[in-house]
């Protein structure tokens, strides 16, 4: 038995050594115990089944013949727990726990093809009582236990390679097991069924709980089985199937799918404490949203729900979660139901708001904390909803309305915050607006309930404040919210004579009048009904090719052919047409007529066709036509139906998912142009979703950068500075005159100049470095010939090569038409005021609001992802190209540029930039952006900002006192941009000092 056990442990050191054991290993079955025991178990093996737990070890032990096995495995799966011995694998007991080591070690990797080919055949074959044997606490961790070992001794240094093998094949068997041993969505709750009925005193069950929480919720399994996975060579791979537990996501769904199955079967005391604790695991696995959107299909979108499920889930987890699993869902109902629906002025809108009402409700239950986190949403930080639509905020507030208190509290937190200057000054306006929402609704509920509550609020000294100061802030926008909430609840208490009319034309009409309007509204709390309803898709619209006009004769048509004579005279060269020689087929030009391709693919004429090809990823042709046509056929279709606008978001989100699988040419260029027409189509809804999307959607770093590339380039192109070579070709003829034609009209001349500065060709991957180089070369030229001449100011501006550099800087970029040619800084292009109230609005403001939301948020994977180097660089200068773009004349330049500012001055966003040239150079173009832009309005900006601008000048000048230069490289780049930033700062506040004075008192 010692040479056999030496045999068997030396295995996988050297051949040699086991070919020399080989025979020691053999002759010593002829001696003493081991023929007695050898015997003993081909007499149990000759008898058909074991008859007790310890002749099935035996038989396991020994190499057992697959009839053997098979009758072995049918014994253990088998529950004896009711019989003499009492006996059940699955429970945790010494005799089990040798039985399951023998199954994992010995047994599943001699015998796992066979066993996998068996049950193909058989379905009740010896597959399924191997994995039954194994469905326990205890058969879990004997194969991750395995799954370790393998992989560390992988990753040793004395692998050999032939070893190395051996073990990728047994890593394999081990992970296709544990994908089969937690198959199937009731899987955990009959794991904790077996693993907890064995034990009676709950006490003593604690640990086996404890046990079961870390092996499912602790994410082990999951990392443990991505690092085994990726130590498979490629042979092992083929093998196996889908390694789904290796994959984050898919392990959280099945995760999720089994807890949700638990909870909503009948209800049981002990389980109701169990799951919920892996609830609140399974939320901090990456996926947060995975398990909180099965928690709303399984136990509230369902009809006939019972109410004690969710409350029993919900009410187990700690509040910190509670409040984390209220917020979330409330984002998922409104992305799922209530954005679509706009400003929610249809005719289904009150309806699915009621429904939606009705599953917030049973969010909420009757727990006064989640309640009072209900409130906090509506009232707080996160700006009740910020970026998503009013209809979320109108469901809330009809669930916190049914009770009057509730609704008191919320409109007194909204009056206080809605008035507070540092409020006003600092916050988002994006932000305000949706505090504003609240506030008005809030204040229509109460009206309803006690309109001598209100009477009461609307006299207080902190209503009276709020209006003033509003009215007293420097920014339009936060003054129009103030004269809209004013009229809107003055209306609602005051008489006919008494009530508050600013008589202004924006408060009358448009949006001032539908903000006003929603004193009015008060929406009910519903069932969840009509969110059951499948969404029908809108039929594919047939291609219908339009014919020509046919033009009435006055003549009858005659049947037949008609011949005529024609004399030599009446035939001229001019009347005879030649026909061409048709164009060569390439499908044709191979000699192998078999690899001739008769069925390609056409191009997409509808935009659900284009859907449909960037959906088929495994068709190269549908993903290279649908690549090459949506930059154009989007910009076709965009004024033309509803095409775009009824499938933007999702055409959107397959263009910012896909994957470059098959290596297409150009392909990351036209992903960006098929995006870019997107926004240029849509500008107003899209802007917005991208702007979304960057913080919300789950993608890549590369992704997100690319979303930001996305809204720079479009944001220029509906200013006007560039222009795409898609828009000629997206026109329809009828638009354009024929070529010849318009050559007379207009002239070669005159239709070159009507092209803007620049053309959006081929985009380079660093497109918006480009255009930052380019600004930021306009803006000091100026600066550096004047220091040529005057011979005045920092250092690196006295220098004689310094206006050389920036002409080298200028004529190595991409944009060759942008040089040095006066000592003048070139004119802003202005825009229309519509278009950079819309570069606002959509563009500018949510970026902005939700990076303030990201940055005070307690999600750590958000913050993370923002600011990382390369994608906070990128998209501080998408905020400074998003302002230059809107340029001087926008109407809300001052709260833009006071966002910005603060966002700049950040102290996180400021430590990133300590010992990283990529994120100080963003901040410095950010800086000169602002400086650029607001060239005229420096006054301004130094009374309203003056603290902004002291702490920008010693941050500036530190980094101008730290950086070397004098290399030509990078380095003295970004010591250039500070210094122009210091020249302009300080010719401001040596201007307009005495503005600042009031401002600095107590500063430093």
């Amino acid at each position: 038995m010692e040479s056999l056990t030496l045999k068997k442990t030396s295995r996988r050191q050297d051949p040699n050594v086991e070919d020399m054991l080989t025979p020691a290993s053999q002759n010593s079955r002829n001696y003493g115990p081991s023929l007695i025991q050898e015997l003993g178990t081909s007499d149990l093996q000759t008898r058909g089944k074991p008859t007790s737990p310890e002749d099935a070890l035996e038989v396991l032990r020994h190499d057992p013949e697959y009839q053997s096995l098979v009758s072995t495995l049918r014994y253990l799966a088998k529950d004896h727990a009711d019989g003499p011995a009492g006996f059940n694998i699955r429970r945790p007991t010494p005799l089990s726990a040798q039985l399951i080591q023998v199954l994992v070690t010995e047994i599943a990797p001699n015998y796992w093809t066979l066993l996998k080919e068996d049950a193909n055949e058989e379905k009740t074959a010896g597959l399924g009582l191997l994995l039954s044997c194994l469905r326990s606490a205890g058969g879990i961790n004997a194969i991750l236990t395995r799954l370790r070992a393998h992989t560390q001794d992988v990753k040793s240094q004395g692998s050999r390679r032939g070893e190395r093998r051996d073990l990728s094949m047994d890593i394999g068997i081990l992970l296709d097991l544990i994908c089969h041993v937690l198959e199937g969505d009731a899987r955990i709750l009959d794991i904790w069924k077996v693993t907890t009925g064995v034990v009676d005193n709950p006490g003593k069950g604690r640990p086996l709980v404890q046990e079961l929480l870390s092996i499912f919720g602790s994410g082990k399994t999951i990392s443990l089985a991505a690092e085994a996975e990726g130590l498979l060579d490629s042979s092992s791979k083929k093998s196996i199937g889908s390694l789904w537990v290796s994959d984050s996501v898919k392990y959280t769904t099945w995760l999720s799918d089994n807890i949700m199955k638990a909870q909503s079967a009948a209800h049981i005391p002990e389980q109701s404490k169990f799951f919920p604790s892996l609830f609140g695991k399974a939320l901090h696995l990456g996926h947060p949203e995975i398990p909180i959107r099965k928690m709303l299909s399984a136990l509230i979108l369902v009809k006939d729900t019972d109410p004690q499920h969710i409350a029993s889930l919900l009410d187990n987890l700690p509040q910190t979660e509670q409040r984390k699993v209220l917020f979330s869902a409330l984002k998922i109902l409104s992305a799922d139901y209530l954005n679509r629906l706009g400003n929610c002025e249809s005719a289904e809108s009150q309806a699915v708001i009621s429904a939606v009402a009705g599953a917030i409700k049973a969010c909420v239950g009757v727990s006064e904390i989640r309640r009072g986190h209900l409130t906090e949403w509506l009232t707080g930080s996160s700006a009740a909803g910020l970026g998503e639509g009013i209809g979320i905020r109108r469901a809330a507030l009809a669930v916190v309305s049914q009770e009057k208190d509730s609704a008191v509290a919320v409109l007194e937190k909204s009056i206080n915050q809605f008035g507070d200057q540092l409020y006003i000054k600092h916050s988002p306006m994006l932000q305000q607006e949706a505090h504003a929402q609240v506030l008005i609704l809030a204040a229509g509920y109460l009206h309803k309930k006690s309109p001598l509550k209100l009477s009461m609020l609307l006299k207080s000294s902190a209503w009276m404040n709020a209006i003033s100061n509003r009215l007293a802030a420097p920014h339009l926008r936060a003054r129009f919210l103030g004269m809209v909430v004013g009229e809107a609840l003055s209306g609602l208490v005051d008489k006919d004579d008494k009530k508050l009319n600013f008589k202004m034309e924006e408060t009358e009409r448009g949006e001032g009048k539908w903000y006003k309007d929603l004193v009015r509204v008060l929406d009910q709390v519903g069932t969840v009904d009509s969110l059951l309803k499948p969404q029908t898709e809108a039929p594919i619209p047939k291609k219908i090719r339009q014919a020509a006009p046919i033009k009435p004769s006055s003549q009858p048509r005659q049947q037949g052919f008609i011949i005529e004579e024609l004399s030599d005279d009446e035939l001229s060269d001019d009347d005879v047409v030649a026909y061409g020689k048709p164009d060569s087929d390439e499908e044709d030009s191979d000699e192998d007529a078999t690899l001739v391709r008769r069925d390609k693919p056409k191009a997409p004429v509808y935009i659900r066709d284009l859907i449909r090809y960037l959906r088929d990823t495994e068709n190269y042709d549908h993903q290279k036509l649908a690549l090459m046509t949506a930059p154009t056929l989007i910009r076709r279709k965009a004024n033309y139906g509803k095409e775009v606008s009824e499938h933007a978001e999702e055409l959107a989100g397959l263009l910012v998912g896909l994957q470059d699988k098959y290596e297409i040419e150009n392909f990351d260029d036209l992903k960006l142009q098929g995006m870019i027409a997107l926004v240029v189509a849509q500008p107003q809804a899209m802007g917005a979703w991208f702007s979304k999307t960057f913080f919300d959607g789950d993608y890549s770093v590369s992704q997100r950068a690319s979303v930001l590339v996305v809204l720079g380039l479009s944001a220029r192109e509906l200013a006007g500075f560039e222009t795409s070579e898609y828009a000629a070709a997206a026109s329809f003829p009828s638009k354009t005159l024929p070529e010849r034609v318009e050559k007379l009209f207009i002239g070669e001349q005159s239709s070159t100049e009507r092209l803007p500065s620049s053309s959006l060709k081929a985009l380079p991957p660093n497109a918006l470095d480009t255009m930052a180089r380019s600004i930021t070369s306009d803006f000091l030229a100026p600066l550096a010939a004047t220091a040529a001449d005057a011979a005045t100011g920092p250092d690196v501006l006295k220098l004689s090569t310094f206006n050389s550099r920036l002409q080298n800087d200028q004529e190595g970029s991409s944009n060759p038409k942008v040089k040095i040619k006066s000592r003048t800084k070139p004119q802003i292009r202005t825009i229309k005021n519509t278009t950079a109230q819309l570069l606002s609005t959509s563009f500018f403001s949510p970026l902005t609001a939700r990076f303030q939301a990201a940055i005070h948020s307690s999600a750590s994977r958000t913050r993370g992802i923002i600011f990382q180097p390369h994608l906070l660089a990128l998209y501080i200068k998408t905020l400074a190209l998003l302002l230059h773009a809107a340029g001087p004349t926008t109407l809300a330049l001052p709260q833009m540029t006071a966002e910005l500012w603060g966002l700049l001055l950040n102290t996180g966003v400021r430590v990133q930039a300590v010992g990283d040239l990529s994120v100080t150079q963003a901040l410095l173009f950010a800086l000169l952006a602002l400086l650029d832009v607001n060239e005229d309005r420096m006054r301004d900006v130094c009374r309203d900002l003056g603290r902004e601008v002291v702490e920008t000048q010693e941050w500036v000048g530190s980094v101008f006192g730290g950086l070397r230069g004098g290399d030509g490289g990078e380095e003295e780049q970004v010591k250039m941009m500070a210094a122009g930033v210091l020249v302009r700062l300080n010719e401001g506040i040596e201007k307009y000092r005495l503005l600042m004075v009031g401002d600095l008192i107590g500063y430093g």
